[in-house]
């Protein structure tokens, strides 16, 4: 599964390169895709009233990217079972790999769950 953005403005810090925020915004934005891509997006939480929350993530910086870097991220699933999710990213650019990322994500149902 994969995603892909472009280093935006806003991301941009006084050092000219993408801040470490952005990073997880980036992440966020990948697992949402793939969230979607697996049925676990909004629609299955209107559906079911069930969700999943992001409980731990881990992000590994390796290079900077800068203003209108193309940045392609490769999801794959690390583990899983009934109630746990781990997803891991590598974020790239042309330069090559500028981050790995873990992600564990619970599947839960909130107090007033259910289909709305």
């Amino acid at each position: 599964m994969g995603y892909e953005t472009r280093v935006r403005a806003e991301w941009i810090d006084y050092n000219g390169h993408m801040t470490d925020a952005a990073y997880a915004v980036v992440c966020s934005e990948a697992s949402e895709a793939f969230l979607a891509s697996v049925d676990l997006s909004a629609d299955y939480q209107a559906a079911t009233g069930c969700t999943t929350y992001t409980v731990e993530s881990h992000i590994h910086y390796l290079r900077e990217a800068v203003l209108d870097d193309v940045v392609t991220v490769e999801t794959v699933i690390l583990d899983t079972d009934l109630k746990r999710l781990r997803l891991g990213h590598t974020l790239r650019t042309s330069a090559g790999d500028i981050a790995r990322a873990e992600l564990l994500y619970l599947h839960v149902n909130p107090p007033g769950g259910g289909p709305k």
